[in-house]
C-alpha cells in the first residue's frame, strides 16, 4: 500500500475530460457522499452491524476507485473484508486510517480543482 498513490492524477484527468463542466460537481458529490459513508461506517461499527458495515465499505470502495483515490479504495477493501468476516474488533485502526486518508484525498482534490486538472 505504501506505493499506492493518494490520487491517480491520470485517471482524474481522464474523468475531467469526460465530465468537462460537471467535473467539479462530481468531485463535490464524491466528497459529500464519502463523508456520509464514513459516518455510516462508524455507526455500523458502534452498533455491531457487520453486514451493514461491509455493504457501506463496498460501495465506498467502488466510489474511491472510480474517482481515482486508490489508497483509500484499498483501505475500504480491507474493512469490507473484515466486516464480511464479522471481525469488527479489527476495524477501528483501519477506520482511523480511512479518515486520515480521506483528509489527504480531500485536500488533493481541492488542490486539483483549484489549479484545474490536466
Amino acid at each position: 500500500m505504501v506505493d499506492t498513490p493518494h490520487l491517480d492524477e491520470e485517471a482524474l484527468a481522464e474523468l475531467q475530460d469526460v465530465m468537462e463542466d460537471e467535473f467539479e460537481m462530481l468531485i463535490q458529490t464524491y466528497l459529500n457522499d464519502s463523508r456520509e459513508r464514513i459516518e455510516s461506517l462508524k455507526a455500523a461499527l458502534n452498533e455491531g452491524k457487520a453486514e451493514a458495515f461491509a455493504k457501506t465499505a463496498h460501495s465506498f470502495k467502488g466510489s474511491c476507485i472510480n474517482i481515482g483515490a486508490p489508497r483509500l479504495g484499498q483501505l475500504c477493501r480491507e474493512v469490507e473484508k473484515a466486516g464480511r468476516d464479522e471481525r469488527l474488533s479489527d476495524i477501528r485502526p483501519v477506520l482511523d486510517a480511512i479518515e486520515a486518508e480521506f483528509q489527504r484525498v480531500t485536500e488533493g482534490l481541492h488542490t486539483l480543482i483549484a489549479r484545474g486538472v490536466g
